[in-house]
């Protein structure tokens, strides 16, 4: 009762509102209203994980088995409004919605005990300590539960790379190559890894990653993502 009390107070000096839409919040939203999670844009690439048009844009950059993502992202959309929220609004709980929602729906559709591990892509220490968190390590953090998975941080980011977004392909490819490594002292042998981002576009970030993770030992890396962008 008392906790009660106490969370009618916060909620009335801090009301939660959804981000998307503005409204309050139930006690049984987490973070957006069950309209604005109904409209969202999701994606059906975990119905073809092998084949689908994410698979197809790196098809000879790595040898990775699944590709997904659970939103389809479109300029001005209801995407790109969350994701930007997320990244530049410091909406980190965003990230780890957007994980839970996918978690579900990827549980419910079969994929639990496919993978050993989840692993975020990072950031370089700089640019985290600037936004205060990796959105790609929330979005991994909601995934935890619904797939029952450890999140590890495995790979480091171990140069400074300019923004992706104006880039072309080829720049993308060549702005990541050699930038990220495994965690000293870490065995992946073996392992089955869930590697997560919160947008692809190129794929050069992904790909950049898994590459390191498959040239030590994993046994197969998937690729999954908030949102798949263009080009």
């Amino acid at each position: 009762m008392r906790f009660d009390i106490w969370k009618d107070f916060l909620d009335l000096i801090f009301p939660r509102n959804c981000p998307q839409c503005g409204r309050a919040l139930f006690d049984f939203e987490p973070c957006l209203c069950t309209i604005c999670q109904g409209s969202l844009p999701v994606a059906n690439f975990h119905l073809r994980p092998y084949d689908n048009e994410l698979s197809a844009k790196i098809r000879g950059l790595t040898q990775v088995n699944r590709v997904m993502a659970y939103l389809r992202f479109s300029k001005k959309g209801r995407s790109q409004q969350l994701l930007h929220q997320l990244k530049y609004k410091n909406k980190p709980e965003i990230g780890e919605e957007m994980g839970r929602l996918y978690g579900l729906l990827l549980a419910q559709n079969g994929y639990l005990g496919e993978w050993d591990v989840i692993v975020p892509v990072p950031l370089h220490p700089m640019k985290q300590k600037r936004r205060g968190f990796n959105q790609s390590e929330k979005f991994a953090i909601g995934l935890v539960k619904p797939l029952d998975l450890k999140l590890d941080n495995l790979l480091e980011r171990k140069k400074f790379t300019e923004t992706q977004t104006k880039k072309t392909r080829l720049q993308r490819l060549e702005n990541v190559e050699e930038v990220f490594e495994l965690r000293h002292g870490e065995n992946i042998s073996g392992l089955r890894i869930l590697l997560v981002d919160d947008v692809i576009t190129t794929g050069a970030t992904l790909c950049a990653c898994a590459n390191v993770l498959l040239a030590n030992g994993a046994k197969h890396v998937d690729l999954v993502t908030i949102a798949a962008g263009g080009q």
